[in-house]
C-alpha cells in the first residue's frame, strides 16, 4: 500500500516493496524438490495446459482501495466478472483512494468489499490490542457503510498465528496471504492452486502480486496450471493505470485482454469473489478493544530507544517515504543508548524521501496528541546528509495526514540532538507521528526520540547547566569532520556579491586542522564559519540575560571581527551583533569579544570570524564562555 499526497509531503509505507522482493528472492530458486513438483505436476516452468483438467475458481482481488482500481471494474462489469477489492477503511474519501460512493457503486455491480484493516499497518509488529483494533474496526466501519464484510488480507502479507486468531475472532470467514503459489517469478515447487476448501481458511495461499512485469502470458499461465490440478487461483492487483510510478501497476489495456480471456475459459473454470469461494454466513461486526488512556505529560513516544523488537523490526515503529529511491532499513548496535539504533541508506535517488517513523496506527503505538497544542520533537542522530523531521496527524477514523517538516538538521558523524517544536495541530486531529528523513543518497542513524506536550504541566526537562567555565562549543578545534564541506557541527555562511572558498587545512594552531576562508571577487557583503545555526545540539546553548566571552585564534591578510547570532524563542536565528575589528595578523592571534547581556527569549548562540573584503582567513581553537565563571584570558 501506498499513502499518498501530492508533491514532497507524500508518504509511502516503502516497507511492502522490501517485503516483497524478499519473498520474491526467498521462493525464487528452483530445487530439486521444485523440480519433482514440477514433474509430477506435469507442467514445466512454462507449459500452458491445453484445457482444464479439474473444476477451477478464479478470483481477482484488488487491494488498498486505490482510485485507479475503478478501471479494471468497469472492464469486468463489461464482462460480467466479478472482483474482491481488499479496503483500507481509514483512506476510503482521501486523494488518490476511492469514496464512498465508488465502493457503493462496486457492491451494487455485484463485487465483493472486503477488509484490509483500518490504515494498513503490518499487524505482526503491533501489539495485540491494537493489531485486534486494526482487523475489528475497519470491519465494523465497513459494516456501518452498509458492507457483508467475511473476507480479509494481511497488509504486506505478514501473518502469524496470533493475527489469524484476531481475524477469526473479528468475525471474519477467510484470511489471503501472497507467494504461496508457484509462478515463473517465485516459489518454485510451491503448489499450482490453492485448495478448495482451503486447509487453514484464515491464510490462504495466493501467488505474488501482479506488478509490470507480469506479462497476458504470465497471467493465463497462473490460470492454466491451477486447472491442470484444480482448485483456486487468487490474482492481487493494486494498480489499473495507462503508466504509474508504482511497479504494482497493469495496464487497463492488459486487465481488459486478460478478462475477455478468462470470460472465455472452458464452464469448468469459474470467476467468483472470495465469499463466493468461501462461503459461511456473515457475522456480526466486533469491536476491538478501545484504546486506553494515553499518558498526557513526559515522553508520548512508545518504545523511544527502538529496544523492543518484534520480528526484528523496533515495535510500534515502520518505515516510510515516497518517490523514485532505494531505502533500505535495518536495525544496528550498539544505539546511542541501549544496544539498539536503526539505520536507514537510501541509494539510487531520483526524488522523494524515506523515513523512520512511529506506527501510523489508531492510537496503540502513535503519539497521541490533542488538537491546539503544540509539541516539541527530539530524536539523536548521525547522518552523511542534511535530515529534516517530516510529521503527520491522524484524523477521522484513522486517515493520516503529512502536516509539516522542521528545519534542516546538518550532517553529523557522532549523534546530534534534532529538537522542534511544532505549530499548533489542527482541529480534528487526534495522533502525531513524525521521523527523520533522507532527501538524497545518503546513511542517517537514529535513536532516542522524544514528544512532549509544550502544553503539558511537565515539559520535556532542560539539559543541565554546563559546569562553570565550560567551553560551550562543540567540536572547538575542529577535529572531527563533518559529512560534507565543513567541520561536525560548524557551517559556512555569508552574504552579498563575492566569491568565498572554505577549506579543511592542516596548518592548525593546536591538534591536525583548522579552517581557512579565502574571499576574491569582493564586492559587498561579508563571508564566516558559524557554530550549525540549528534547533538541536551543535549550537552553543546560552541563557537570556547572561553575557558571554566569544573566543578565537586567527590568522588574516585583512582585518576581521566577530558576527555573532542567537536563536530567539520562536526557534529562529538572527542577526545579533558584531565585534569591534582585529587587526591582520600573519601568525596566530586571538581574538576576543564580551557580548551584551543576551535578549530574552534566546536559547543559543552562534558566532565566527568574518572577512569584509578579498582575503584569506584562517581560524582554529573557539571558545565561548559565559563570564559566570570563564577562564582569564
Amino acid at each position: 500500500m501506498r499513502l499518498k499526497t501530492s508533491g514532497r509531503a507524500g508518504i509511502q509505507l516503502d516497507v511492502e516493496a522490501v517485503r516483497r522482493k524478499l519473498r520474491k528472492l526467498a521462493r525464487t530458486a528452483v530445487t530439486a524438490a521444485g523440480i519433482v513438483a514440477l514433474a509430477a505436476s506435469g507442467v514445466g516452468a512454462l507449459a500452458v495446459p491445453a484445457q482444464a483438467a479439474a473444476p477451477t475458481a478464479v478470483t481477482l482481488t484488488f487491494d488498498d482501495g486505490n482510485a485507479d482500481q475503478l478501471n479494471a471494474a468497469q472492464i469486468m462489469n463489461n464482462y460480467g466478472l466479478d472482483g474482491t477489492f481488499y479496503i483500507p477503511s481509514g483512506v476510503v474519501n482521501t486523494p488518490n483512494y476511492m469514496t464512498l460512493a465508488n465502493l457503493q457503486g462496486l457492491a451494487a455491480s455485484g463485487h465483493e468489499i472486503a477488509g484490509h484493516t483500518v490504515t494498513h499497518p503490518d499487524l505482526v509488529t503491533l501489539p495485540t490490542d491494537e493489531a485486534t483494533r486494526q482487523v475489528c474496526n475497519d470491519r465494523v466501519n465497513l459494516t456501518n457503510w452498509g458492507f457483508a464484510v467475511t473476507s480479509f488480507a494481511y497488509p504486506f502479507a505478514s501473518s502469524n498465528a496470533t493475527t489469524e486468531g484476531i481475524v477469526k475472532n473479528c468475525g471474519y470467514n477467510s484470511a489471503r496471504g501472497l507467494g504461496d503459489i508457484q509462478t515463473r517469478f517465485s516459489c518454485a515447487g510451491c503448489p499450482l492452486a490453492e485448495t478448495i476448501p482451503p486447509a487453514n481458511p484464515y491464510n490462504t495461499a495466493a501467488p505474488d502480486e501482479v506488478d509490470n512485469t507480469w506479462t497476458l502470458a504470465d497471467l493465463q499461465r497462473s490460470v492454466t496450471q491451477a486447472e491442470s490440478v484444480g482448485g483456486w487461483i487468487q490474482l492481487t492487483f493494486h494498480h489499473i493505470a495507462a503508466s504509474s510510478a508504482d511497479p504494482l501497476n497493469v495496464t487497463p489495456t492488459l486487465f481488459q485482454q486478460f478478462a475477455a480471456w478468462l470470460k472465455a475459459r472452458p464452464s469448468t473454470t469459474t470467476v467468483k469473489t472470495v465469499n463466493q469461494v468461501i462461503g459461511g454466513t456473515v457475522k456480526p461486526a466486533v469491536s476491538g478493544p478501545a484504546v486506553p488512556p494515553q499518558p498526557s505529560s513526559g515522553n508520548l513516544v512508545k518504545n523511544p530507544s527502538l529496544e523492543t523488537l518484534v520480528n526484528g523490526v523496533p515495535q510500534c515503529w515502520q518505515a516510510g517515504g515516497y518517490g523514485t529511491n532505494s531505502p533500505t532499513f535495518t536495525t544496528v548496535s550498539p544505539g546511542r543508548t541501549g544496544s539498539r539504533a536503526e539505520r536507514l541508506v537510501v541509494t539510487g535517488y531520483a526524488n522523494g524521501d524515506a523515513k523512520w517513523l512511529p506506527s501510523l496506527d489508531l492510537g496503540g503505538c502513535s503519539p497521541t496528541a490533542t488538537a491546539g497544542h503544540t509539541y516539541t520533537l527530539g530524536a539523536w542522530y548521525k547522518s552523511t546528509a542534511n535530515t529534516q523531521f517530516a510529521v503527520y496527524y491522524r484524523t477521522g477514523l484513522g486517515s493520516w495526514v503529512y502536516w509539516t517538516s522542521s528545519p534542516w538538521f546538518a550532517p553529523a558523524t557522532t549523534f546530534q540532538k534534532a529538537s522542534w517544536t511544532t505549530p499548533a495541530l489542527p482541529s480534528g486531529a487526534s495522533g502525531i507521528s513524525f521521523g527523520l528523513n533522507l532527501f538524497s543518497n545518503g546513511t542517517l542513524i537514529t535513536d532516542d526520540y522524544e514528544m512532549f506536550d509544550t502544553s503539558s504541566s511537565t515539559p520535556p526537562p532542560p539539559p543541565p547547566p554546563p559546569p562553570a567555565g565550560t567551553n560551550l562549543v562543540q567540536n572547538a578545534s575542529l577535529e572531527t569532520s563533518g559529512a560534507g564541506s565543513t567541520p561536525q557541527c560548524w557551517q559556512s555562511a555569508g552574504y552579498g556579491s563575492n566569491t568565498a572558498s572554505f577549506s579543511t587545512v592542516s596548518t592548525a594552531r593546536t591538534g591536525t586542522k583548522a579552517e581557512r576562508l579565502v574571499v576574491s571577487g569582493y564586492a559587498n557583503g561579508d563571508a564566516k564559519l558559524l557554530q550549525t545555526l540549528d534547533s538541536g545540539s551543535c549550537a552553543p546553548p546560552a541563557v537570556a540575560g547572561h553575557t558571554y566571552s566569544l573566543r578565537a585564534w586567527y590568522t588574516s591578510t585583512t582585518v576581521t571581527q566577530f558576527a555573532v547570532y542567537y536563536r530567539n524563542s520562536a526557534g529562529t536565528w538572527v542577526y545579533w551583533t558584531s565585534s569591534p575589528w582585529f587587526a591582520a595578523a600573519g601568525a596566530y592571534t586571538q581574538a576576543s569579544f564580551t557580548t551584551s547581556a543576551l535578549p530574552s527569549g534566546a536559547t543559543a548562540i552562534s558566532f565566527g570570524l568574518n572577512l569584509f573584503s578579498n582575503g584569506t582567513l584562517t581560524t582554529d581553537d573557539y571558545a565561548m564562555y559565559d563570564t559566570i565563571g570563564a577562564p582569564s584570558l
